[in-house]
C-alpha cells in the first residue's frame, strides 16, 4: 500500500475517495527510561530511549491507520499527518496519531 504526505500519487489516479482514517497509538514510558532520560538531559546528548518509544509509537499508528484503509477497501492513503502528544498527570504518556484520506487508485 502507498502511503504519502502529498494529496495524489505521481503516475496514479485516484479513483474513489473512501474516507478519513486513523490511527492511534497511547505509550507509557516507564521508569528506566525516564531515568535514563534524566541522565542525558543532565549530561547532554539524545534520548535513544525516548527516540525508540517514538520510533515504535510512530510506525504502530501508521501500520493501525494502514489496516483501517485495508478494512474499507482502500489500496493507498494521501494526504497523511501525523501528530505527536504527551499525557498523563506526570507528562508520562505519549501520544501518536496518524491520519490520511484512504482511497483507491489505478
Amino acid at each position: 500500500m502507498i502511503i504519502t504526505t502529498t494529496p495524489h500519487i505521481e503516475g496514479h489516479d485516484i479513483r474513489e475517495y473512501k474516507g478519513i482514517v486513523f490511527g492511534e497509538v497511547i505509550n507509557g514510558v516507564d521508569f528506566v527510561k525516564d531515568f535514563a532520560a534524566g541522565l542525558t538531559n543532565f549530561f547532554g546528548g539524545r534520548s535513544g530511549s525516548y527516540e525508540g518509544e517514538l520510533i515504535q509509537a510512530r510506525e504502530n499508528a501508521i501500520k493501525e491507520m494502514e489496516q483501517r484503509a485495508r478494512q474499507i477497501g482502500a489500496n493507498a492513503i494521501v494526504g497523511v499527518d501525523i501528530d505527536y502528544e504527551v499525557l498523563g498527570t506526570s507528562n508520562n504518556m505519549l501520544m501518536v496519531t496518524a491520519s490520511g484520506t484512504a482511497v483507491i487508485i489505478d
